[in-house]
């Protein structure tokens, strides 16, 4: 039976109470007996957490309580054992890295596309406007290797931090053509999304939520294979069941791995 509760949730916004916030969510999250990581940056807070439902979702009301947090939204799925070990509550320059200082997503997101209305256009082939679409994999190589869109153009990066030297290699393919980025959980495609404008990229979105929220949504449409996760499940399949297909181990024993979205 699916009893565990599992959520990814992030949101850039901006936190100058780093210490003290850290020490409140710490102790939430003993007194509630979850575990997970949450990172929290000057940029944001970024999580996963695992528990029973009722203490996750008490968790994430009393989270949602702060003005900050109030729009927080979180993607959810479900597991029969608790898929991690412990509870981390850690400061971080970023909540996700990238290194490019210049990219604030607080000050303003790029665009995004949600889940029902990308299925419609792979369907057709096309976006509203007539226009191709590409999907950009903004995972890291390993990830990709257990599933990903199909067609979706990966750029083998080892680390998140190699994505902006990629795109300065590849982004004149772009031209003419709609451009999806798309991650785990939409951490990454979101900042992705941002430098890719920046860089001259003029028609791009980001996948709203990445394949978790696309899982949930509309299942594995156009999606070939299981999606990495960063926990103990390893992997989930389009029905967001743990698949656990030979993913590396170091996922749930490096805390600074185990929390990208």
């Amino acid at each position: 039976m699916q009893e565990i509760l599992n959520i990814a949730a992030y949101k850039f916004v901006a936190i100058d109470d780093g210490d003290t916030l850290r020490e409140d969510l710490r102790a939430r999250t003993q007194s509630l007996g979850l575990m997970g990581t949450i990172l929290l940056a000057p940029e944001g807070i970024n999580m996963f957490l695992a528990g029973a439902a009722a203490s996750v979702h008490a968790f994430i009301d009393g989270l949602r309580s702060d003005a900050r947090f109030a729009d927080l939204e979180t993607k959810e799925s479900w597991s029969a054992t608790q898929p991690f070990r412990r509870m981390l509550v850690k400061l971080k320059r970023e909540i996700i890295r990238m290194d490019h200082p210049a990219i604030q997503p607080a000050a303003g997101r790029a665009p995004g596309v949600d889940a029902p209305t990308l299925k419609r256009w792979l369907d057709q082939g096309h976006d509203d406007a007539g226009k191709p679409v590409v999907m950009l994999d903004t995972r890291n190589a390993f990830e990709v290797d257990h599933g990903t869109f199909d067609g979706a153009i990966d750029w083998r990066i080892e680390k998140f931090t190699e994505f902006p030297a990629a795109l300065r290699a590849n982004r004149d393919a772009f031209a003419g053509k709609t451009v999806v980025s798309f991650c785990t959980g939409g951490i990454r495609c979101e900042k992705a999304a941002i430098l890719m404008r920046e860089e001259g990229v003029d028609d791009v979105l980001q996948l709203e939520g990445g394949i978790l929220k696309y899982f949930e949504e509309i299942g594995g449409a156009h999606y070939t294979g299981d999606c990495f996760v960063f926990d103990g499940r390893r992997t989930l399949g389009p029905d967001l069941v743990a698949t656990g297909n030979a993913a590396s181990a170091r996922a749930a024993e490096d805390p600074d791995i185990a929390i990208k979205q």
